[in-house]
């Protein structure tokens, strides 16, 4: 689960303690008072793989197991965002996340009977520096998104996303580059 590698398995195989262990302090996390900044960092250092002190979480925050998502730095994650982190996700210095955004590694077989059998993929997730996920975004496993790209609300990202760009669909594509004409005048 660890390795930066896809790969499949049977879903009764996964730790089921330690996601139990992540669900009860993503719930603890959640009823926490959004101004006890101390306690909410408590928790998140419990949860998280890699974390500091800059990185804010909204309300309703959820993941699979939470030791396989790192932070490198400052990063914003609004209300109601969910990470399947049953790869590793990593998660660049100025990241924003929108409301409601969900970066799933996990993916079910195709085949029915597997899927009714638990077999389940997984693959890493890497979010670049200066990243930002508009609302409703869906990431699937095996993407990276290049630095300073931003993906509009409601995408959902099959594949690699490439640097400073900006991208919007289902599938998600990219529209444009970001460039100078987007500095807003203050």
């Amino acid at each position: 689960m660890k390795s930066d590698q896809p790969y499949v398995a049977r879903y009764a195989d996964l730790p089921g303690d330690i996601q139990d262990k992540a669900k009860h302090l993503c719930w603890g996390y959640s009823q926490t008072d959004p101004v006890a900044k101390v306690e909410r960092y408590a928790i998140l250092r419990t949860l998280l793989g890699t974390v500091d002190e800059t990185v804010f979480i909204g309300t309703n925050f959820s993941c699979d197991y939470g030791f396989n998502i790192h932070f490198n730095g400052f990063s914003f994650i609004n209300n109601n965002c969910t990470i399947l982190d049953s790869s590793p996700v990593n998660i660049g210095a100025n990241v924003f996340l929108a409301p409601g955004v969900c970066l799933t590694c996990t993916g079910h077989a195709l085949i029915a009977e597997q899927r009714r059998n638990g077999i389940i993929t997984s693959a890493p997730i890497t979010l670049a520096a200066d990243v930002w996920l508009g609302a409703n975004v869906v990431v699937r496993g095996g993407v990276t998104i290049g630095q300073g790209s931003i993906i509009g609300a409601g995408s959902i990202v099959t594949h690699d996303i490439p640097a400073g760009v900006v991208a919007v669909g289902n599938p998600c594509k990219v529209l444009r580059k970001v460039t100078e004409a987007d500095r807003l005048a203050l």
